[in-house]
Parts: C-alpha cells; structure tokens; sequence
C-alpha cells in the first residue's frame, strides 16, 4: 500500500479507535468505583488527544473525508456524553449539566438528520472546538479529582456556557444554509419556468 493511500486512512482510523473506545473507558470509571478514576480520566484524555490529532492530520495532509466530518464530531459527543452520562449516576456531577449537554448534543444530532439528506453539511467552528476542548478537559479533571472539587466543576460550567453558545451558533448557521438552499432552489425553478415558457 503507497504512503498516500495509507495517510488517507489515518485521521478516520484514528477517529473509528475514539468509537472503539467508548465502551473501554465506561469499563475503566465503572471498575474505579467512588475514588478518583485515573485509568478513565488517562484514557479520556488520550481519546481527546487523537481528537486533535486526526482533525490536524486531515487538514495538513489535505486528506479531508466526508466521513471524517461526521463522525468526528459524533465520535467527541457519543465520549463526551457517555462521561457526563456515568458522572452523573455516580453523583459526581448535577444533574442539570448532564441535562443541558445531552440535549445539546441531541439538538445537533437532529439538526444533522434534517440538514444530510438535503446535501447540507454545517462547518465546524473555532467556537465549537473551543467548548469541545473545554469539555473534555474539565471532564477529564472532574474524573481524577476527589468528588465535588469546587475548581473542576466550575471548569465544567464554563464548558457548558462555551457548548451552549456554540450550539447557538450551529443553529444560526443552520437557518443560514436552509435559506440559501431556498433561494437557490427558488432561483433554479425560476430559470427552468422562463426556458420553458
């Protein structure tokens, strides 16, 4: 195999291993118990290192895939979520930041559905990746700091506002696109009527 298909396929491999390694982490902060979780909180942050690293790779290399720019996003929410989701049920973090970043998440997704069987695709945002990192960080810290540690919470809301104003903007961009997408499609009928007629 040439260098140049082999590179192609790093960046989504690395991102199909952050899938993979859902369930691994979940195991690892299941078998911590109530104590801080270092195997989780290592292997949380190795997931969130290849998160910048195939988006990097991708970019420098110029190997960017329409599969990369879905499931690399949705490959930071499914490991995101399933953090927020266990650190909740253990009472590691409220319940209302579990709420708020699922159902943003959830929003996303959605948005998504509505938007991929029209040819629309969102870009990612310097402000999206900004609450993305945010997030993994604070989560990573919440996970090997002893319970309720004030700092690493606080860390968390800040994530939190940053994922809520970016998904703002993903909804403002959103309504942007199918706009576009209207007049175009107006305009295209418009010409089709006047070369009939």
């Amino acid at each position: 195999m040439s260098w140049e298909r082999t590179r192609r396929r790093i960046p989504n491999s690395l991102t199909v291993a952050r899938f993979v390694a859902i369930p691994i982490f979940a195991w690892l902060f299941l078998r911590a118990g109530d104590g801080p979780a270092w195997g989780a909180g290592v292997f949380f942050a190795a997931a969130a290192a290849t998160d910048q690293l195939d988006g990097w790779l991708a970019r420098r290399w110029r190997v960017e895939s329409a599969f990369g720019k879905v499931a690399d996003p949705l490959a930071d929410r499914l490991m995101i979520d399933t953090a927020v989701l266990l650190m909740w049920a253990s009472g590691r973090i409220p319940l209302l930041a579990a709420l708020v970043v699922v159902a943003r998440d959830l929003t996303l997704v959605v948005g998504y559905k509505v938007l991929a069987p029209r040819g629309l695709v969102l870009d990612v945002t310097q402000l999206g990746k900004l609450a993305t990192w945010v997030l993994y960080a604070a989560l990573g810290f919440v996970l090997v700091t002893p319970e309720g540690t004030t700092w690493a919470l606080a860390l968390l809301w800040v994530g939190i506002a940053l994922a809520l104003a970016a998904g703002a903007q993903y909804a403002a961009q959103a309504l942007d696109v199918l706009r576009r997408a209207g007049r175009e499609r107006a305009a295209h009928a418009e010409s089709e009527t006047k070369a009939s007629s």
